[in-house]
């Protein structure tokens, strides 16, 4: 309908000849250099009078081509403006309907003028087009892409970016944005803040059973004060004494430490069918390596010997005389 409505504003070429030939008879050249006068007067910041004094100079032909052309507009005007009150009364559908039957009765000549008044055409060279299409020159790349078949191989990409950049100029720097080690460092920083929850809560936890397993021994070395007495008595050392209670406490934490890794490994089980329930990620279990186990074992064992260190010595320092003697 658009198009229907500019085809309908540009008067015919019979009809404007007519027009232009009746508006231009009887019409002198004092006429048509006042009409121009106020014509760019209005459209121009200049003076009445230096526009007076450039027409003056000009010859017949030149004012009598600028008059025409004034003309020309004006006429197209007014009749663009008595086609669109004429068209406003159309109905969409009678619009597409004049249309049709305009574009089938148009000859060659009045469709290249057609076209030629409708066509809006863009001042952007061949390049910008296809800059604007997205086509770049592969010579001189805006931007490059690199994709890391692995972790390892993101880390040899960064790596050699960052030897090219040094000794260079920051214009003659590679700048890059590793997009997945900002999405590593924030999910990174999450769990090393969970990490540090857990360690604290490990940790009461140590304290808590390192004083029990402290207190537990202490009890031990209070009932078998009798106990300690008779080995003083029938020979046993100070360091025999000790070394007894310590390998009682070794056993505790070799036992607990055992436990743990045994229950550990049993609380995998239904703790991994659970996490590929929910997720439905069979790779993603939990587990605990051997070596893992085998440490905190060990760890255990050096807590439960700490704990146990001042009962044991408490024990070996009692007096076998005063220790018979007690009930």
């Amino acid at each position: 309908m658009t198009a229907y409505v500019k085809i309908m504003s540009i008067p015919p070429e019979e009809v404007l000849e007519q027009s232009i030939a009746s508006a231009m008879e009887g019409v002198k050249r004092e006429d048509m250099e006042k009409a121009l006068t106020q014509a760019l007067t209005a459209q121009m910041s200049m003076s009445e009078s230096d526009v007076s004094d450039y027409l003056s100079k000009m010859a017949d032909d030149e004012i009598t081509e600028m008059y025409t052309m004034i003309v020309s507009e004006q006429i197209k005007a007014q009749y663009a403006e008595q086609a669109m009150s004429e068209l406003a009364k159309m109905k969409p559908e009678e619009m597409t309907a004049g249309l049709e039957a305009l574009m089938d009765s148009l000859t060659d000549t009045q469709g290249s003028v057609y076209y030629d008044e409708l066509i809006e055409f863009s001042s952007s060279t061949y390049e910008d087009n296809l800059i604007e299409l997205g086509c770049l020159d592969l010579d001189e790349p805006a931007s490059i892409n690199l994709y890391a078949s692995s972790f390892e191989n993101k880390d040899v990409i960064t790596d050699a970016i960052k030897d090219y950049n040094k000794g260079k100029d920051e214009l003659d720097q590679i700048k890059y944005t590793d997009y997945v080690g900002l999405m590593m460092s924030s999910v990174t920083t999450i769990i090393n803040a969970i990490t540090y929850v857990l360690i604290a809560f490990v940790s009461i936890s140590l304290i808590v059973s390192s004083i029990m397993i402290g207190v537990i021994t202490l009890i031990s070395v209070q009932e078998r004060t009798k106990e300690i007495g008779i080995l003083r008595a029938i020979g046993a050392s100070k360091k025999n004494v000790s070394n007894m209670f310590n390998a009682e406490t070794m056993l505790i934490g070799f036992s607990s430490g055992l436990l743990g890794v045994l229950i550990t490994y049993l609380l995998c089980i239904p703790i991994n069918a659970i996490i590929e329930h929910l997720t439905g990620i069979a790779n993603l279990k939990a587990f605990l390596p051997v070596p893992v186990a085998i440490v905190l074992i060990l760890i255990s064992i050096c807590l439960t010997l700490i704990s146990g260190f001042i009962p044991s010595r408490s024990a070996a320092k009692k007096d076998p005389v005063v220790a018979l003697r007690t009930e």
